[in-house]
């Protein structure tokens, strides 16, 4: 870990981190979209994680014929390519910073990356449930 990833002036030294939020958009055409999820890699801790959270009630709203299901699909794909393991494949080997560029590159699917933004944190794992809480639920 290098002094350059790190912010000094607390109790705990704060890293920084990198995130986006996931969002459905049912239907491409449209350009609707909800939030679903968020994507959080603090390299310094070579943490990447996801969490996800859909609103059926909220998608259905913008598509009544949304394939919820595949939607929920997507989603759980994230989580379990961020979490690694063989849940996450052929992915399982590439670092988490390498997973989580591949899982914000921009894509035209249901399911897309918003822009990647910064903050620091203490707890990547502690941080991506509260942006979950604030940015999705």
């Amino acid at each position: 870990m290098s002094d350059r990833h790190i912010i000094k002036g607390g109790p705990r030294d704060r890293q920084i981190y990198e995130y986006a939020v996931l969002r459905v958009v049912p239907r491409v055409e449209r350009g609707e979209c909800i939030n679903a999820g968020v994507l959080l890699y603090c390299r310094a801790e070579a943490y990447v994680g996801a969490r996800t959270h859909l609103d059926e009630t909220r998608l259905l709203a913008l598509d009544p014929q949304a394939d919820v299901a595949g939607v929920r699909a997507a989603l759980g794909a994230v989580e379990r390519l961020c979490a690694g393991g063989t849940a996450a494949g052929q992915a399982a080997a590439d670092d988490p910073g390498r997973r989580f560029r591949w899982l914000v590159a921009p894509r035209s699917t249901i399911v897309q990356p918003g822009p990647v933004h910064t903050g620091l944190t203490r707890d990547p794992a502690a941080e991506t449930e509260r942006l979950l809480d604030l940015l999705v639920r």
